[in-house]
């Protein structure tokens, strides 16, 4: 087992207990925290291991809240959100227009709360012994919709590799990561060669990537972070030389254009009446750099972190 799945499971188990606990516990007291009840998320695979951590450590000091994270993916998710079925929205990307139509149709009014910043991560297995580095132009001809059973080869790629077949593995279109992936390698958010392996569920591309040398794909850093003994992250280089991921050049910016910030959206109107939605999107900020250091997410520097206390504040008002 890797050791994403290993902790993913670990999350998913306090909080599975923590269920188990409050359903047992109908007429006893609140916890230590003073809150009950059940705070309802949805959205993105990548941000999910994240609100997952923020829910197992806030659940230590109020068990008797359930902080439940499901992944549709991050359009699966606000169509939830806008729909008013959750109260918290995790998203790879920022609202559509759309999206935000459809919210306010709804009478839905909600916050944006960016809580970490993620290198989207172009991967091979450890076994490819022959790619360190891919231009945004290479990832390009590999991805764009024009490359649909007309570009298979290493070689259509790169004229100086093999004439191997390639398999590529990414994100399904209802995540925020193939958004984001084929609005700045593409040109047009949506845009892609659909004859590839897609999944929601990253593990998938995980699995699928490592079991071969001539696979490729793409999600968020921390999953590689917690699959490189079975993968390996390529530099990209757009036109200033390789780069590869890190904390230190997502922050920078020298990671483009593939470093990427990470929200949360909470209805505002679940902040106001629940108490514990507030307790915990309270306690998700002021924990923050505690929750992605927990997570294996990349924090937020000084100025990312007073730009979200704001906006919890506005929240608030």
């Amino acid at each position: 087992m890797n050791r994403r799945i290993a902790r993913t499971t670990a999350v998913s188990s306090a909080l599975v207990l923590s269920f188990a606990l409050a359903a047992c516990g109908g007429d006893s007291e609140p916890s230590a925290g003073g809150v009950t009840g059940e705070v309802v998320t949805d959205g993105s695979s990548t941000v999910q291991p994240l609100t997952a951590a923020a829910g197992e450590l806030f659940s230590e000091e109020n068990s008797d809240v359930n902080v439940s994270v499901a992944t549709s993916g991050t359009g699966g998710g606000f169509e939830k959100f806008c729909a008013g079925d959750t109260d918290i929205s995790n998203a790879s990307r920022p609202i559509k227009d759309e999206e935000k139509a459809i919210c306010e149709e709804n009478g839905i009014e909600y916050g944006e709360l960016r809580i970490a910043t993620d290198a989207l991560t172009v991967v091979v297995s450890k076994e490819n012994d022959f790619l360190q580095c891919v231009t945004t132009d290479e990832l390009k001809k590999m991805w764009e919709p024009g490359a649909e059973g007309k570009v298979t080869t290493w070689k259509q790629v790169k004229s100086d590799l093999s004439g191997d077949k390639f398999e590529l593995y990414g994100p399904g279109t209802d995540s925020g990561t193939f958004d984001y992936f084929t609005d700045v390698i593409n040109g047009e958010e949506g845009a892609s060669r659909s004859d590839y392996n897609a999944s929601e569920d990253d593990n998938v591309i995980v699995k699928g990537v490592g079991g071969s040398p001539n696979a490729l794909g793409y999600f968020g850093y921390t999953y590689f972070e917690e699959n490189a003994d079975t993968l390996k992250a390529l530099e990209v280089d757009s036109g200033d030389g390789c780069v590869a991921p890190s904390a230190e050049t997502a922050q920078d910016g020298t990671y483009a254009p593939l470093s990427r910030p990470l929200f949360v959206y909470v209805n505002k109107d679940s902040y106001a009446k629940k108490k514990q939605v507030s307790a915990f999107v309270d306690y998700y900020v002021a924990q923050d750099q505690q929750v992605s250091e927990a997570a294996k997410f990349i924090t937020l520097n000084d100025e990312q972190r007073t730009e979200l206390e704001a906006a919890l504040e506005s929240l608030k008002g």
